[in-house]
């Protein structure tokens, strides 16, 4: 029987880490599972995205459509793990159409997941087992990792305490997770937290490894996790704070960050 493992989300709490372990060593992961991650959805992660900003079932119908046709050329049979944080909708702090704040990911989230349980079912079979899988993260650390992933990628001009007081009854990702727990029972909802895989070899990973029961001389032979989108220094922040605060073009304020992150390297 066919199993599918959805890791949904959400973002900043280690997905680019976890998904690029299991990209760098899918060799060696071959007999345990089929890996698909954010490349290989046929652009199903991005009409996700759209939907959560606009929320329409039209919408919806075009997610579902080509996350079915991404499906079809999934084989049948053993654990597939699919690794998509936009299954989980739009990052809160972004907006939805009308300029209201994203503020939540659960009402996108849950039509999402429901789209995608109807959509394995048809393919795999009405049998196929579904788990959904969440990474997490301490709410006030996930929160200001959002808002510096947000003056990187868009011209936001709240520096972090206006920003913070934007959202003040934000469900953590653990509360988001809970939620979906409820909401799709009886399909199982297993959660990882990033803090408790800090300083572990293998990452967020590990817990997809754990759950995978692969035993531990095999682990040993994987390529260990690096770090990823870690966020940047509170003086590279104040720059982007500062570029988005002068009203550059969308192409003038990109490629001014990308200058300010190549010196923040070079200068590393």
């Amino acid at each position: 029987m066919t199993q599918v493992i959805v890791h949904a989300g959400y973002h900043k709490t280690g997905t680019t880490s976890l998904q690029d372990f299991l990209f760098t060593n899918r060799r060696l992961l071959d007999s345990y599972l089929q890996y698909y991650g954010k490349s290989a959805f046929q652009n199903a992660g991005a009409m996700a995205r759209v939907y959560a900003q606009r929320p329409f079932p039209w919408q919806l119908g075009k997610f579902r459509k080509t996350f079915r046709n991404f499906l079809q050329s999934v084989p049948e049979g053993g654990t597939i793990f699919l690794s998509r944080e936009t299954f989980s909708g739009g990052m809160p702090g972004h907006r939805r159409i009308g300029g209201a704040l994203m503020t939540s990911y659960f009402r996108p989230a849950l039509k999402l997941a429901q789209v995608i349980i109807a959509e394995l079912r048809r393919r795999f079979g009405k049998n196929v087992g579904i788990t959904f899988f969440y990474t997490t993260r301490e709410r006030e650390s996930w929160i200001r990792s959002v808002h510096g992933h947000l003056l990187r990628s868009i011209r936001m001009t709240d520096d972090f305490d206006m920003f913070r007081a934007r959202f003040p009854a934000l469900a953590s990702p653990v509360e988001e997770a809970r939620k979906m727990r409820v909401a799709l029972a009886p399909i199982p909802v297993i959660t990882a937290a990033l803090e408790d895989y800090a300083n572990h070899r293998e990452g967020p990973a590990a817990a997809v490894l754990d759950l995978l029961d692969i035993d531990e001389d095999i682990r040993d032979r994987f390529a260990p996790a690096t770090r990823e989108n870690t966020g940047q220094e509170n003086g590279l922040r104040a720059e982007f704070l500062l570029l988005n605060r002068q009203g550059l073009s969308r192409k003038n304020a990109k490629l001014a960050k990308a200058d300010l992150i190549l010196k923040d390297q070079n200068n590393a």
